[in-house]
């Protein structure tokens, strides 16, 4: 079942079923894919010292096992998917929006959405991809393919699809990282694998399940990668009928970043995708990558 409000934080509901209909292996032994959905509230209290803003410079180098120390005592008040310095948006200019896909990883979560792919490579429609190392292991080839697509920018999924918390907070009963190594880690183990792909490291990061809490987040920032979450849940974790894309694709707004999934070849994200995209562009819509 939908939320009504599909845009802009209108986020998918039905977050245990999903958990239960999509096995992978990860940070728990069933996990389900990243797909959005109403965050916990998040805690009163003060931002830390160190939380950064979105969009302020990143680091150009970082050393894992520093920033690891620097926050291991840091504790966390705030738990969800649109913190300070997570970017949902974009400063569009004009009428632009940024289409995002994940892809998950892990058993049954490995294949590619040929249809929705190959649509975007002939419709000269960029997009940034966030990946999993699991999924780039599991054929690499297949990834080198897409790295050498210049209308695609590749991004960290993460390294097990794990919530990115410091405190082991959980999201839709999928435990998260429990100290600052453990999201360091789950940060730099993909973006070690993405950099020797690209020969450049990656830019982007989205956590497993799009949450963080307020450390992780700057621990990301500190590792030399922005946090992206959305401002359209475009196919609830390849959830969505064809239909039901169309509709949430369809509260797009000049600025916004819809998160779908390119790992489900059989959910309705491509039928959805292939009537919806043409329609923004006949709307005058321009899609962009991740700025």
């Amino acid at each position: 079942m939908v939320d009504n409000t599909l845009s802009r934080r209108g986020l998918l509901a039905a977050g245990a079923a999903l958990v239960a209909g999509l096995a992978s292996s990860g940070c728990a032994a069933a996990q389900g894919d990243s797909a959005p959905h109403p965050p916990t509230a998040p805690s009163a209290g003060p931002t830390p010292a160190g939380i950064v803003p979105a969009r302020a410079p990143l680091a150009h180098t970082a050393i894992p096992e520093a920033v690891a120390a620097q926050y291991a005592a840091q504790q966390p008040t705030r738990w969800g998917m649109d913190l300070p310095g997570i970017i949902t948006d974009i400063p569009a200019q004009g009428k632009q929006m940024a289409l995002t896909f994940d892809a998950c990883g892990g058993p049954d979560n490995d294949e590619i959405n040929d249809v929705l792919v190959n649509f975007l490579i002939q419709q000269r429609i960029p997009a940034t991809l966030f990946l999993n190392k699991r999924w780039i292991d599991a054929d690499p080839a297949r990834a080198a393919r897409l790295a050498a697509n210049p209308q695609f920018e590749l991004a960290n999924h993460g390294t097990r699809h794990c919530p990115l918390s410091v405190s082991g907070h959980a999201a839709y009963g999928i435990p998260g990282t429990t100290s600052s190594q453990q999201v360091v880690d789950e940060v730099w183990g993909n973006h070690e694998t993405l950099t020797t792909l690209l020969g450049h490291p990656p830019r982007f990061f989205r956590t497993g399940t799009a949450h963080y809490d307020e450390v992780a987040v700057s621990i990301v920032r500190d590792l030399g990668e922005q946090p992206v979450g959305f401002s359209i849940n475009a196919d609830g974790g390849a959830t969505f009928s064809a239909g039901q894309v169309q509709q949430a694709m369809a509260k797009v707004e000049p600025g916004s970043i819809s998160i779908a999934h390119m790992h489900r070849p059989k959910s309705g994200t491509a039928p959805g995708m292939l009537i919806a995209l043409p329609r923004l562009r006949d709307q005058g819509y321009e899609f962009v990558k991740l700025p």
